[in-house]
């Protein structure tokens, strides 16, 4: 029996587990993280490679260690300030080699891999006569059994895929396991018009022709949503003052989330690059796709054409409340959902809700909880956020408001 099972090994669960140890009277024996992967961290990093990123969007302090300027700090011991970039107006940013570097040295000090199991969890079930403890079902590692479970999955490999790009040969999601940016290509169309899809024309514009295909024009901000939103009392007041769950909730959460946009420093890249005949930029939505001769053939909604040997979908993700796993979790444990399938989670304790308002031993963070935790729960300063109560709730009383850094 554990204390604490975190099912997702990635920022999320990297940064509570260590949390949980220091903040609560847990040992190592009575918390674990249970992910599909060979390595924590192991989705970020691979998406991170795929679209070829090389800086992150959030600010130095946002990281998986929990001293607020230990990235920082790593970075001046080891003469690599140059890799912490500026941004007018806002906090520096780290590279992604620093990012990852310290995310490294986190895991190998708090020897966090020893308790890590790898395993992918299939279902999570009540045990009889054993209060509100849960057994998470796995084909590899058998049966866990555990007290309180966190959720912490983000989107998983749930991408979205426009219904023309279904079934065309030489079309592939670039978070797609096939989709390699180094294989040859000629010429390669990218379909999408935020961070992602300006990252990889850029880079793949130094090597081939590249057409960025956007529907919108493209849209500059520097940060996913505005800092305030980092901020319990902020989020109090602008959230948690709708019901649970609710539709208005999910509307204040559109509104403030800066979704397809590009940061200013990657969007003058990107426009330089046009400037230079390195890389085209369409506008336009596409009506049908099919392959001829070899190339892929997008129509437009517009009238125009675009043809490439091959097209890169930078589509995002498909909605984490509706994710498979969480419809079979939600159901088996009777929990509470609110408008287009967002958890009713207790806003002082991330606890997802039975109908009755009782509190289950189901808890979330990342995407899953941001009905609570905000337009930022998904990104590293969510994972703060959400570990501020999940280390008081899992194991001792609610929390009382906690204000944010």
């Amino acid at each position: 029996m554990y204390e604490c099972v975190i099912v997702g090994g990635g920022i999320h669960g990297t940064y509570l587990i260590q949390r949980l140890l220091e903040d609560t009277d847990l040992e190592r024996e009575e918390v674990l993280i249970v992910d599909p992967h060979n390595r924590l961290l192991a989705s970020f990093r691979r998406k991170a490679a795929a679209c070829e990123m090389d800086e992150l969007r959030s600010t130095f302090v946002h990281h998986v260690g929990t001293e607020p300027f230990g990235l920082e700090d790593f970075a001046e011991a080891r003469g690599r300030e140059d890799d912490l970039l500026p941004t007018p107006g806002y906090p520096r940013r780290p590279s992604l080699s620093l990012f990852l570097d310290y995310a490294d040295y986190v895991i190998d000090r708090g020897e966090l891999e020893s308790l890590r199991r790898q395993a992918t969890v299939e279902s999570i079930r009540r045990v009889a006569d054993s209060g509100d403890s849960v057994v998470l079902e796995t084909a590899e590692a058998g049966t866990i059994r555990t007290r309180t479970c966190v959720l912490a999955i983000g989107h998983g490999d749930r991408y979205h895929r426009p219904a023309w790009a279904e079934d065309v040969d030489g079309i592939a999601h670039v978070w797609d396991s096939e989709f390699d940016p180094d294989a040859p290509a000629t010429e390669t169309v990218v379909v999408g018009g935020g961070i992602t899809a300006a990252q990889l024309s850029t880079c793949l514009a130094e090597r081939e022709s590249v057409t960025l295909l956007s529907r919108h024009d493209l849209e500059e901000a520097v940060v996913e949503a505005e800092p305030p939103w980092i901020n319990w009392n902020h989020i109090e007041r602008h959230l948690h003052r709708h019901p649970p769950g609710s539709q208005a909730r999910y509307e204040v959460l559109r509104e403030a989330r800066n979704d397809a946009t590009i940061p200013p420093t990657l969007l003058e890249r990107l426009e330089s690059a046009a400037d230079d005949d390195d890389l085209s930029i369409r506008h336009g939505a596409v009506r049908s796709a099919r392959t001829v001769d070899g190339d892929v053939r997008l129509l437009l909604e517009n009238g125009g054409c675009l043809s490439a040997a091959r097209v890169a979908l930078a589509t995002g993700f498909d909605p984490v409340f509706d994710h498979p796993f969480v419809d079979r979790v939600a159901e088996t444990l009777d929990l509470e959902r609110g408008y287009r399938g967002m958890p009713v989670l207790d806003d002082r304790t991330l606890a997802w809700c039975h109908p009755d308002g009782e509190r289950s031993s189901i808890h979330v963070s990342g995407a899953l909880a941001a009905g609570t935790v905000g337009p930022l729960a998904g990104n590293v300063a969510g994972a703060r956020r959400a570990a501020d109560r999940l280390t008081e709730s899992i194991t001792g009383d609610p929390p009382e408001v906690v204000s944010a850094d």
